[in-house]
């Protein structure tokens, strides 16, 4: 790692795709990475497009102070005692019409939201994961909506995926955010201005910490946001395109440990620092 860089104070990093292997699992590498990180003094904080519901498998290891982004900067999590401690929330007028304008212009579209309460789906509905056992599921959204929507889901069946987002995001404008985490056709719509970056900030400037103080990595295209604002920016190797070629830098894949590598490269640089601060003496 080029000596120029240097250790951050926090680190922020996706989940699926970017810390987890493949198949959704922590390495023993970067298992131990993120241990070392933590007691060095590098917070690590995990930013992810997860529900709060998906998030009981990386409990044990989400740091001393037990958060996690989730729903793409719509809540944050204390993971371990499952309680949410900031949501940015969509209400049920506000859900309805955008799914009435989504609607309209693009029938045959079906529906989800994820809320505090969990999922709540469509008859037709076609997420990337089954529902849960006992999810409801109700003819139209709009019917059985609260106050705490997190995500808005859409998906419609056939044709191009990529134009239906581009066609959601057309729809909805300014009124919405469209986010793309690598789900095939899945639009994930948060409220006005809700992203991984604008809550990851609010809860690093709570910490006293700035964009310069931070390391990010992601893969997909909802990454872009938090990559952007970062100090430091980081593609994992199997990243979108277009994640790739808006990051400082490049990294290992998820399943090689990018991320656990660039941790241990991170130590390093702290290891220098303290270093040349005490031949300074």
């Amino acid at each position: 790692m080029p000596s120029h860089l240097r250790a951050p104070r926090l680190v922020a990093t996706d989940l699926d795709g970017t810390l987890l292997r493949s198949d959704g699992t922590v390495s023993p590498r970067t298992r131990a990475a993120l241990l070392a990180a933590e007691r060095a003094g590098i917070e690590v904080v995990f930013v992810t497009a997860r529900p709060p519901r998906w998030l009981h498998d990386v409990r044990d290891v989400v740091g001393r102070h037990g958060v996690a982004i989730c729903a793409n900067g719509a809540a944050v999590v204390d993971v371990r005692a499952d309680v949410v401690l900031a949501e940015r929330a969509m209400d049920r007028g506000v859900v309805s019409t955008l799914v009435a304008r989504v609607r309209d212009r693009l029938p045959g579209t079906r529906f989800a939201v994820e809320r505090r309460a969990g999922i709540l789906a469509e008859q037709g509905f076609v997420g990337p994961h089954p529902l849960p056992v006992g999810a409801p599921v109700v003819d139209r959204l709009e019917a059985a909506l609260d106050d705490a929507t997190y995500k808005l889901l859409a998906r419609r069946p056939g044709g191009d995926p990529g134009a239906f987002l581009r066609d959601v995001a057309a729809v909805l404008g300014p009124d919405a955010v469209l986010a793309d985490s690598g789900a095939v056709g899945l639009a994930e719509v948060t409220g006005p201005g809700v992203t991984k970056a604008s809550t990851l900030a609010t809860w690093a400037e709570q910490r006293g910490l700035g964009p310069d103080d931070v390391w990010a990595f992601g893969d997909a295209p909802n990454d872009l946001p938090m990559l952007a604002w970062a100090g430091v920016s980081f593609a994992v190797g199997n990243a979108h395109p277009d994640v790739a070629g808006a990051a400082d830098r490049r990294c290992a894949t998820n399943d090689d440990d990018g991320v656990a590598e660039q941790l241990e490269g991170a130590l390093g640089l702290l290891d220098e620092g303290r270093g040349q601060a005490a031949s300074a003496r």
